[in-house]
């Protein structure tokens, strides 16, 4: 893709509007998971470094109006906290008080300005709030790309009402680097996993995935329709069943291209949903009907990392089972280690990503052990269906 480079940026004395996502989950009026601080950390410091005026831009949660429980002030302190250095904070994102803080910068200054979502006009994409905020800046850098998604006015309209120059920064980079070495110019044979509770949510994915994979391991309650698309008695297990007709024409489609489609042979049934309920594994042709399907089981966690040792590029969305509930975590937490072992023995490239995924992976502790790991969520998983996300297209530049 084209884009200008951060290597060519020259920031010096600049302000550099930087939108960062510090969307975080709090608990007791601190941050409870600065994962995505982290990740941005970098970009602030190089920005800074550089001799920058380096102003933080970002949304927080889904106020109705400026409610002080969804400031950024005590956020702002957590990334001070992460970059050992002072960020200073402005109680408005437009207006006379982030102009007088912006004013009142020099180069290697950090601002963080608050919430932009306090601001009704953001979530509309309102071109005139777009040109208040980029009249505070010289150039944007965008390294929010779990926001990357969303057409709002500080990921989209700010560049294309002002013709700022903009730039990804270094996280959104990685992120774009991964699913393009993923999809564009991948090692094949490629495996895709989708797993998760629903197939509804992933219809587009599948559809694209078929075009772009040899190999796809479908698992998570979605299997379940699959597995009722095939004749198969699934219990009381989750099952859309308006979709039955949909799953029986994505697994003829898969057939006629020539695609390998992993199911569940057998899975792990219990009659409740709770932390260690009694449960048995069973064929997939042995479930009774008041029994669940709450897991794969331990033949289908062979055959599936079988497939997985015959590809070279793996891309993964969705959990195989309940993996928030002992003992029905087994499945991912197999598969998750084995990913990671074949990663580390260099036999294969991995990317995930994903809300759930991510929270899966995390429980496995193998999440720096796969090649790429992506906490953008939505965006992750727009990004898998083929789509250009609106945050990621201003930033692309005619070559």
């Amino acid at each position: 893709m084209p884009f200008r480079s951060l290597d060519d940026a020259d920031v010096t004395g600049k302000r550099v509007l930087l939108r960062v996502d510090l969307n975080v989950p709090m608990r007791d009026g601190k941050v409870a998971d600065s994962t995505r601080i982290k990740e941005s950390a970098p970009t602030i410091i190089e920005l800074a470094d550089k001799g920058g005026k380096v102003i933080l831009l970002s949304h927080f949660g889904r106020p109705k109006g400026s409610d002080p429980k969804y400031s950024l002030r005590p956020v702002a302190a957590q990334v001070a906290e992460i970059l050992h250095r002072p960020v200073s904070f402005a109680a408005d994102c437009v207006g006379p008080q982030a102009e007088a803080a912006i004013a009142a910068m020099n180069g290697g200054d950090i601002l963080c300005l608050e919430n932009t979502r306090f601001h009704p006009e953001e979530e509309k994409n309102d071109r005139g709030f777009a040109k208040e905020l980029a009249a505070l800046g010289d150039l944007f850098v965008d390294d929010a790309f779990s926001a990357a998604h969303r057409e709002h006015a500080a990921n989209t309209s700010i560049v294309t009402v002002s013709g700022l120059p903009a730039y990804p920064g270094r996280a959104l980079k990685t992120e774009l680097d991964a699913l393009e070495r993923a999809f564009e110019r991948p090692q094949r044979p490629v495996a895709a996993i989708v797993g998760g509770a629903k197939i509804s949510t992933k219809l587009e994915l599948l559809g694209h995935l078929l075009a772009k994979v040899e190999i796809l391991i479908i698992g998570g309650g979605m299997a379940n329709t699959f597995l009722a698309a095939q004749g198969k008695a699934i219990g009381s297990s989750l099952c859309e069943k308006d979709l039955i007709t949909a799953a029986r024409d994505i697994l003829v489609t898969a057939k006629s291209r020539g695609r390998e489609i992993v199911l569940p042979v057998d899975v792990v049934l219990a009659r409740q949903l709770a932390i260690n309920a009694p449960s048995r594994a069973a064929s997939v042709d042995d479930v009774g009907p008041a029994e669940i399907i709450l897991d794969i089981g331990p033949r289908t966690i062979a055959h599936v990392i079988s497939a997985l040792a015959r590809a070279k590029t793996l891309v993964w969305n969705g959990p195989f089972g309940a993996f928030e509930y002992e003992p029905f975590d087994n499945g991912t937490m197999e598969v998750a280690e084995a990913v990671a072992e074949l990663t580390a023995a260099g036999r294969l490239v991995s990317f995930a990503g994903g809300g759930d995924t991510v929270a899966a992976l995390n429980a496995a502790s193998v999440i720096g052990r796969l090649t790429h790991v992506s906490t953008g969520g939505g965006a992750f998983l727009e990004s898998l269906e083929g789509k250009t996300l609106p945050g990621v297209k201003v930033l692309m530049v005619e070559g």
